[in-house]
């Protein structure tokens, strides 16, 4: 018998201020694996974590439709006491920019000992004890001699590992991290990917990387979600995405990948951009983008189907 997925979001549809920003998005993570959500900036990627963790402020948030089950439990129908005893605990998130995620007047040693004290009920030298830990397992030097350093006074890469120790403080099922190594440079974007990787083996949890870059996603990911314009409009396993990929969005995505292309090229762009929301139309909202288009494309919305290769399109490439 398959394992019970770990989290199952199943025809989520959210709007804001009356607008639907996410429309019957659907995908599911199983214990120990890494399900890589990628698309343009604007398609609902971190709208959709933040859903799922149920951060999105309400109003102007609302849910319109859909269930997020986490561990069997629909997060939808939780109330903030037992919500707050999930999050930052059985979940973990790192957020996409530490310097606004991290307290200014708190250290940080105060801040990953805070989920401990919180969930684990665990004593103030101890949490600052375990705290040390935590931050000498995400290679940060001379761990015990920095629990008294406030956020300002840390690099940005120290930061992002700050913000990962305090998501593992508890040791979470999951870990959903939003663009985890946004604005750092490519050295330590190495070394956060590499400690998350390890993090996860060592752990066994589940994570959720959401990322608009396509070259992390085929080093680190074992299934692929294409999000476009608060769709699901594709999901495979990475290889399989990587190999045969068959919405048209996905393909244009891939081509402006720099190893796709030979070194001195400039590299090909999507021409226009995503739709906001209210914008959509009534069919594919990447049908004007789109020049392998039909005319049903324009009125008519694809579902999406298929496994393990789920593709929502009218007019997809052909599969291998």
């Amino acid at each position: 018998m398959a394992e019970a997925p770990l989290l199952a979001v199943e025809g989520l549809t959210v709007a804001m201020g009356g607008t639907p920003v996410l429309e019957d998005v659907s995908f599911s993570i199983a214990p120990g694996e890494t399900l890589g959500l990628v698309g343009e900036s604007g398609c609902g990627k971190s709208v959709t974590a933040l859903s799922a963790m149920r951060l999105l402020p309400h109003p102007p948030a609302r849910v319109l439709g859909g269930r997020i089950l986490f561990e069997g439990e629909d997060m939808l129908a939780l109330d903030d006491a037992r919500l707050r005893a999930i999050r930052g605990n059985r979940i973990g998130m790192i957020f996409q920019e530490p310097m606004t995620s991290l307290n200014p007047v708190f250290t940080i040693g105060d801040q990953i000992a805070e989920s401990l004290v919180v969930h684990r009920g665990a004593s103030g030298a101890a949490a600052l004890g375990e705290a040390a830990r935590l931050l000498d397992l995400v290679g940060i030097p001379a761990a015990r001699g920095q629990l008294g350093r406030y956020p300002h006074e840390l690099s940005g890469g120290q930061r992002q590992r700050v913000m990962i120790a305090i998501a593992l403080a508890c040791r979470p099922r999951l870990l959903v991290a939003d663009e985890p190594t946004t604005a750092l440079d490519v050295t330590v974007q190495a070394q956060i990917l590499d400690l998350v990787g390890r993090l996860r083996r060592e752990m066994g949890m589940a994570v959720l990387l959401i990322t608009h870059d396509l070259g992390v996603v085929a080093e680190t990911c074992d299934r692929v979600a294409v999000m476009y314009a608060g769709r699901i409009v594709e999901e495979a396993p990475a290889s399989r995405i990587f190999a045969v990929p068959r919405h048209r969005y996905t393909q244009a995505l891939l081509r402006t990948m720099p190893a796709a292309n030979p070194p001195g090229r400039r590299l090909p762009s999507i021409a226009g951009t995503v739709p906001p929301p209210g914008a959509r139309g009534a069919g594919c909202a990447f049908a004007p983008r789109c020049a392998a288009a039909l005319p049903r494309c324009a009125g008519e919305l694809p579902p999406i189907a298929g496994a393990p290769h789920r593709v929502g399109c009218w007019n997809p490439a052909e599969a291998a």
